[in-house]
């Protein structure tokens, strides 16, 4: 059987090879009608486009790049724990992808690498992507959102505000924190523990300012001996509440800054012989192990998945239109309240 070409859509359809052509890499000013009589006969012969042969069409390369942190990836992989971040990261902009005929690779660079720009340059050089989807830490570092500016090479922040220098995707991590910090003051809480997350990161001071103001808020004193300090990971989870756990004056409830820091802190809890809820415990992201520990934790959901379908969706756009002013998408976020969290007794 002969490889089906473009031109046996085009005489399938009733229309010229360049009507096809334009359906199949979404250009506007399409009529409906047109369009569904393309893909129909696309449906009907098997046809799937050639990626080279659009690339040689157009200046297009229908390729996005996700660029994510080298060090925390790995070290999740190599402890067996996983990613559950990125998994929904790549759920979000992979589907998007698809949808319009674009494909998503997943690249590891090393943050704090002195040589970064060589790297990412190197990764551009070889895929000439139609755009960057930087995850944080990467989000934050100016210099890089500048030098792939410089390159004419669009680019989405994941995690914070873009303030005019590439597009911003992202939710307040400061308003999330101070809600969950309201809903321990709410169940009659005032020793409310924190574990922050990696200075690395903006979302670690903005969610400890969030829950700082929370408590500000209500009147309550701050207590810095109730702030430990955590890198996002469940080993330092375990240190930060092993300490604020052996206190004689210790919190009755606890605000996790990430899901594994949270899981950290309930085998703690567990492990010293104290009942979740008897301590409350609130975590950040709702990734699927938050929902299925005993008891599953109230958790601050935030939008990665949404966050990144976002992300794909205005780089597609900017591809195909050439244009496409900076401007930031806020996300709304959810506290999911479930078994962990309970009024002081």
């Amino acid at each position: 059987m002969s490889k089906v070409t473009i031109r046996h859509v085009a005489a399938a359809a009733g229309v010229a090879v360049k009507t096809v052509s334009r359906v199949m890499n979404g250009e506007p000013n399409v009529t409906q009608d047109l369009q569904d009589r393309v893909n129909k006969a696309v449906d009907a012969l098997g046809y799937v486009p050639s990626m080279a042969a659009r690339r040689m069409g157009g200046s297009r390369s229908y390729l996005l790049v996700a660029l994510n942190d080298r060090e925390n990836t790995i070290n999740n992989w190599r402890s067996g724990r996983g990613n559950d971040w990125i998994d929904q990261m790549l759920h979000g902009a992979m589907l998007t992808c698809e949808a319009h005929g674009y494909r998503m690779l997943f690249e590891l660079v090393e943050a704090g690498s002195p040589d970064l720009d060589r790297k990412v340059v190197a990764i551009l050089s070889a895929l000439q992507p139609d755009g960057i989807i930087l995850t944080p830490p990467h989000s934050q570092n100016l210099a890089l959102v500048e030098m792939l500016t410089r390159r004419n090479v669009p680019v989405v922040r994941m995690g914070v505000a873009g303030e005019g220098v590439g597009f911003g995707v992202f939710m307040d991590d400061r308003a999330a924190a101070a809600e969950a910090t309201r809903h321990l003051l709410q169940l009659g809480h005032r020793r409310i523990g924190f574990i922050a997350g990696s200075p690395r990161f903006e979302a670690s001071r903005q969610r400890l300012d969030g829950y700082r103001d929370a408590l500000t808020e209500a009147g309550v004193t701050i207590d810095e001996d109730l702030i430990a300090p955590g890198d996002f990971t469940f080993e330092s989870g375990v240190a930060a509440a092993g300490t604020l756990l052996a206190r004689d004056d210790r919190p009755t409830a606890i605000l996790a800054s990430n899901d594994e820091m949270a899981l950290a802190t309930l085998h703690v809890a567990s492990r010293l012989r104290i009942r979740v809820p008897d301590l409350s415990l609130v975590s950040f992201d709702d990734t699927p192990g938050v929902r299925l520990s005993v008891p599953g934790l109230t958790s601050i959901r935030q939008p990665i998945s949404e966050m990144a379908a976002k992300a794909a969706a205005l780089l597609i756009g900017v591809s195909r239109t050439g244009e496409g002013a900076p401007s930031d998408h806020l996300l709304p976020f959810a506290l999911e309240v479930r078994g962990s969290t309970a009024p002081l007794t």
